[in-house]
C-alpha cells in the first residue's frame, strides 16, 4: 500500500483528511482528485484504490465532519429538555461545518453511512419520542433540523463573498439595489435578513422551528 509524506499508509481516512486541508486552502471549487493526490505526494491513480471519484471523496470528507460532531453527542443530561438538547446538537454541527471553508456544501447531498451518524439519529429519535412526539413526527423533525442547519450554513459561508471581486452581501450594498417605494418592507428589513451577527440569526431561526415542533406535542393548543 502506498504511503503519504509522513510515512503513514494511504487509506480512505488519510485521503479525507487531505481533502479537508485542501478545502480550507482552495474551497470546494478548487478540490480535485489530482490536487488531493499532489497534497499527499502520490500519483492520482493511487487514490482510486480507496476512493473512485470526487463524489466518494466528498462522502469520505462529510463522514469525517459528521463523526467529529457525533463523538461529542450524548443523551440529555438531567434537567436538559428536548428543545435545549436539540439546539445544542445542531449548534455543534454548525460549529464543525464552520471550521472548514465550504464545510456545509461538502456535507449537503453526501452519502454518509456510518454508525456514528446512525447513533445520533437514534438518540435524537429517542429524545423526541420520550418528550411525547410520535415516531413519525420525530422522524420528520430530524431532517428538518439537519437541513435547516446545513442550508443556513451554506448561505452563511457564501456570504463571505469569496466568489466575487467585491462582497455583494453587505447589507448597505443590498439596500442600495432595492426600490424602497415598491418594496418598503424588504428595504426596511434587509438588515435583519442579512444580519452580520449570524449566530443570533441562526438561533432565532432555530427557535422558530423548535417552537413549531413544540406546538405538535399532545395537549398543546393548536
Amino acid at each position: 500500500m502506498p504511503k503519504v509524506r509522513n510515512g503513514s499508509r494511504l487509506d480512505r481516512a488519510a485521503i479525507a483528511a487531505a481533502g479537508l486541508r485542501l478545502l480550507d486552502e482552495a474551497g470546494l471549487d478548487g478540490l480535485t482528485m489530482r490536487a488531493v493526490a499532489a497534497a499527499l505526494d502520490v500519483q492520482a491513480p493511487a487514490l482510486y484504490w480507496h476512493i473512485r471519484n470526487k463524489q466518494e471523496l466528498l462522502d469520505a470528507m462529510a463522514e469525517r465532519l459528521f463523526v467529529a460532531v457525533a463523538d461529542g453527542v450524548r443523551a440529555p443530561a438531567e434537567g436538559v429538555d428536548w428543545m435545549q438538547w436539540s439546539a445544542d446538537v445542531v449548534r455543534r454541527l454548525r460549529r464543525e461545518l464552520l471550521r472548514h471553508r465550504d464545510g456545509a456544501r461538502v456535507l449537503a447531498g453526501t452519502d454518509v453511512s456510518h454508525p456514528a451518524v446512525h447513533g445520533v439519529i437514534e438518540l435524537t429519535l429517542h429524545t423526541l419520542t420520550a418528550a411525547g412526539f410520535g415516531t413519525r413526527q420525530a422522524a420528520r423533525a430530524f431532517p428538518t433540523l439537519l437541513h435547516y442547519t446545513i442550508g443556513f450554513t451554506i448561505e452563511e459561508q457564501a456570504r463571505v463573498g469569496e466568489a466575487y471581486p467585491e462582497n455583494p452581501y453587505i447589507p448597505e450594498r443590498i439596500a442600495q439595489s432595492i426600490d424602497a417605494t415598491r418594496f418598503p418592507l424588504t428595504a426596511a428589513t434587509i438588515g435583519d435578513m442579512f444580519d452580520p451577527d449570524t449566530d443570533a440569526a441562526f438561533d432565532e431561526g432555530l427557535q422558530l422551528i423548535l417552537t413549531g415542533m413544540a406546538a405538535l406535542l399532545p395537549g398543546q393548543r393548536r
